[in-house]
């Protein structure tokens, strides 16, 4: 069965889902939290690229020569299963096919999906959260409103009472009483038949065989049924006394006061209260919440879906990186919040989420997209990655081991043989093919699928082609790597920049921003500042960048001093200068930094150490990157003149894990200085607090990143900002995160 993504824009990348045949009915009138996909296999269509005319600008063909249209597949053949009320954490590298397999999911593109399944989606980079539910001609009034009304109207099923109830309840001034009234409800049985058909449509294509072919005409049966409901609304030529339309006049009576009731019986009680405490535990202010979410900057308006995601009634929940752009406190009472979500069994939640902490506390299997499949672990992110670990031990283990029992074997067999022929010993030789019999049948692995002891006469009964399998040694992840030029010598010492009782105000009569605050950063050092929104992180970042100058107070910095400063708007800033300019690529952006100081050739080098290679650096426009390509791109303007000091704010968003940890090693290696703001505890506490086991360092490593930390004379501090105050934390991020956790306590139980 087939079902393809057909309402994409042109040029945009089309989505082609097909599965495993199936004799079984499909039960698309019953909602669902469990998913059970056979053989599925996802493919991404790209089309030839639209001129904003709608002209084609450039056909690739394939080396066939057959169409221009470019087919990637992200799954093939591989089972997609979801228990009801289990929270997943789905993982995979950048351009694995994470937020495809997400988007096709939430938009029932998957044949199989039971139709009457409530799936919503919080998207990484969308700007409203996505449903199974046609709102799109709501979407624009909806974003002028208030917060807290954008909010309330995410309610799909109350918004489709009102909007029903609209219909019957607004006449044309035009009509008389009794003609807008049946104008009106033959308005409204469009309406539903319209949305009828809409599922009739999504049913014939998820359909195939005898159901499918009855799928297909009792389609067309409803687009013949839709056109005239839609002819009847404005072609009334019955008398309104006819017996007809006093019962469908009637009927609109009955209806209306239904609706009414069902309406009134949701608006009982405080509907606010649950939107202001998920918004209040999401930093919003009251003046915030009756703020228009349009005016509201995109991190705010992730968060305001965030809320407007978790209101809904939804089977299956899905949530595309929820931590971005969330502080500490959001993160934990998030965390803590989906963790209580558990107890209600039948909603299903998956997670994608760069900070391995949050996944570790929220998600209680992962799902793994690896070589166009999906693996299967029950357990966090954590607990797999020991379980891999072990499992490779073992089997290494067992592997050298049955290694050198064959050699032997093998060696003993041959010798049999020789000395069989040479004195003419039939025993010899029948030992050696006794030998060589057992030999065949005896390796491999000696455990079953179940873990049990591989027994041939059970594990592999009657006709088989071999004995055992052989011993397949998970193999290591393609090492993701991240280079970071080595800071050049000063020549003479001193601080690279030392604040000393500095302090900020936007105005005389403004309040303080930064209070008293003093800090030195010397070469090798290692400086955090954690916080919440607000506290003055970036403030602070802006007097050591030389963005701003204190009011009071002085910043001094080293006259060989050379700074890289990684913004959080890093990313949006770039994708706005790619769609400003489509020609704009990662090459020609290195070049503008880099002018006659590098040529192609070294630049494409270096663009490569950050896997930006080949036509991706030199072809693909800036404005189509992914978010963690633009991050790398950001990465590599900052430090390809090999600075001594780096400021990395908020880095970790848009990176996959396997990036995080690869930006982790490689900032850990880094001679220079480092000044990092970061809500990822993990990124935190293996730079700045020099965690080297959460990297799955081997001991060698570790006396490798002991002797760097030796020659750079590193010095660690972790400093909590708060009320524009820098106070350093003893402990770590722990002390941050105990005091956090007691005040998410609070708003949960209120």
């Amino acid at each position: 069965m087939v079902h393809s993504d057909a309402e994409n824009a042109p040029g945009a990348p089309e989505i082609i889902a097909t599965r495993q045949q199936t004799r079984f009915h499909i039960a698309e009138d019953k909602r669902s939290s469990d998913v059970s996909i056979e053989q599925l296999t996802l493919s991404i269509r790209t089309s030839p690229v639209a001129s904003k005319a709608g002209k084609t600008v450039k056909t690739v063909k394939s080396k066939a020569g057959s169409g221009a249209a470019k087919t990637k597949d992200i799954l093939v053949d591989t089972n997609l299963r979801l228990k009801a009320g289990v929270h997943y954490g789905l993982l995979g590298r950048n351009g694995s096919g994470k937020s495809t397999l997400l988007r096709a999911l939430a938009g029932k593109m998957i044949p199989g999906l039971s139709l009457a399944t409530k799936i919503v989606l919080l998207q990484q980079t969308a700007t409203g959260s996505g449903s199974d539910s046609d709102t799109s001609a709501a979407i624009e009034p909806r974003e002028k409103k208030p917060v807290l009304q954008y909010i309330l109207e995410g309610d799909e099923e109350k918004n489709k009472l009102s909007e029903e109830l609209n219909i019957l309840t607004q006449i044309d001034p035009g009509d008389g009483d009794e003609l807008g009234r049946l104008r009106a409800y033959r308005r409204l049985l469009y309406t539903r038949l319209a949305r009828e058909l809409t599922e009739a449509q999504k049913n014939a294509a998820l359909r195939s065989g005898a159901r499918g072919s009855q799928a297909r005409k009792d389609l067309i049966t409803m687009e013949k049924k839709v056109e005239e409901a839609h002819n009847r609304v404005d072609n009334i030529e019955e008398p309104l006394d006819a017996k007809e339309c006093q019962d469908e006049l009637a009927e609109a009576s009955r209806l209306t006061a239904e609706l009414q009731a069902d309406l009134d019986e949701r608006r009982l009680g405080d509907q606010e209260a649950r939107p202001r405490k998920i918004l209040s535990a999401l930093g919003f202010t009251e003046q915030m919440m009756q703020q228009p979410f349009n005016e509201l900057s995109g991190g705010w308006q992730m968060r305001c879906m965030l809320a407007s995601t978790l209101l809904q009634d939804a089977d299956i929940m899905i949530l595309d990186e929820p931590t971005n752009f969330l502080d500490l406190l959001g993160i934990i009472w998030l965390q803590k919040y989906l963790v209580d979500l558990r107890t209600e069994a039948n909603k299903t939640v998956v997670v994608v989420s760069h900070d391995r902490d949050f996944i570790d506390h929220v998600c209680e299997e992962i799902i793994m997209i690896k070589d166009e499949s999906l693996v299967y672990f029950e357990g966090n992110l954590t607990a797999y990655e020991e379980d891999l670990k072990s499992r490779r031990q073992n089997l290494t283990r067992l592997k050298e081991a049955q290694e050198k029992q064959t050699a032997h074997m093998e060696k003993t067999i041959a010798n049999n043989i020789r000395a069989g022929k040479k004195h003419g010993d039939e025993n010899k030789l029948r030992q050696a093919v006794s030998r060589q019999k057992k030999l065949e049948d005896r390796m491999g692995m000696q455990t079953n699928a179940k873990g049990g002891r591989f027994k041939l006469s059970r594990d592999m009964a009657g006709f088989h082609s071999s004995k055992r399998a052989a011993i397949d040694i998970p193999p290591e992840e393609a090492a993701v790597s991240i280079t970071i030029p080595v800071a050049p010598d000063l020549r003479f010492p001193g601080a690279l920049v030392s604040l000393d009782h500095v302090w900020f105000s936007y105005g005389p009569k403004e309040a303080s921003i930064i209070q008293d605050v003093s800090l030195s950063i010397h070469m090798g050092s290692r400086v955090g500042i954690v916080g919440l929104n607000g506290s003055g992180k970036s403030t602070l970042i802006k007097l050591v960048t030389e963005v701003t100058s204190p009011t009071r107070g002085t910043v001094a910095r080293h006259p060989r001093l050379k700074l890289g400063y990684y913004s959080q708007l890093a990313v949006e800033e770039l994708r706005a200068a790619g769609m400003a300019d489509p020609s704009m690529t990662a090459l020609s952006t290195l070049a503008a930094e880099a002018g006659d100081e590098m040529d192609e050739a070294d630049m494409r080098g270096f663009l490569a150490s950050f896997h930006l290679a080949g036509n991706t650096a030199s072809h693909v426009p800036i404005a189509k990157l992914s978010g963690g390509q633009l991050v790398r791109l950001a990465l590599a303007r900052i430090v390809w003149n090999h600075p001594h000091l780096l400021v990395l704010d908020e880095v970790t968003t848009h990176l996959d894990f396997y990036t995080v940890q690869a930006l982790s090693r490689s900032l850990r290696a880094f001679n220079g200085a480092l000044l990092l703001v970061s809500h990822d505890r993990f990124f935190v506490k293996s730079v700045i607090e020099g965690d080297a086991e959460l990297l799955g360092s081997d001991e060698e490593e570790e006396e490798e990143d002991e002797e760097e930390q030796t020659k750079a004379e590193m010095k660690r501090d972790l400093y909590l900002m708060k009320k524009g105050k820098l106070t350093r934390l003893a402990n770590g991020v722990r002390d941050f995160e105990e005091s956090l956790e007691s005040r998410v306590d609070k708003l949960l139980a209120a």
